[in-house]
């Protein structure tokens, strides 16, 4: 199956990429595309050092969240306000 990795802020700063199509195994959750990521390049490593939030198709959820066939994952940094 093939997803969309959108990454936004920090996470596409550090990395350099922003639309990227992923190819995975079927029943894969977040989790998995997170630890394929961060073995990708040092600058994934870096970008996924931290917390980050993920959201499927545009809804806000958790890593065990399992992912489906043209599914988009955006990646962004938690925002604080002041």
């Amino acid at each position: 199956m093939y997803i969309t990795l959108k990454t936004f802020a920090q996470t596409r700063e550090i990395t350099g990429e922003d639309n990227i199509t992923l190819k995975l195994s079927n029943n894969s959750t977040i989790e998995t595309v997170l630890s394929q990521l961060k073995t990708r390049s040092d600058k994934w490593a870096l970008a996924l050092e931290g917390s980050v939030l993920t959201a499927r198709n545009q809804e806000l959820c958790d890593t065990e969240t399992v992912l489906s066939d043209g599914d988009e994952l955006a990646l962004f940094p938690p925002v604080t306000g002041g």
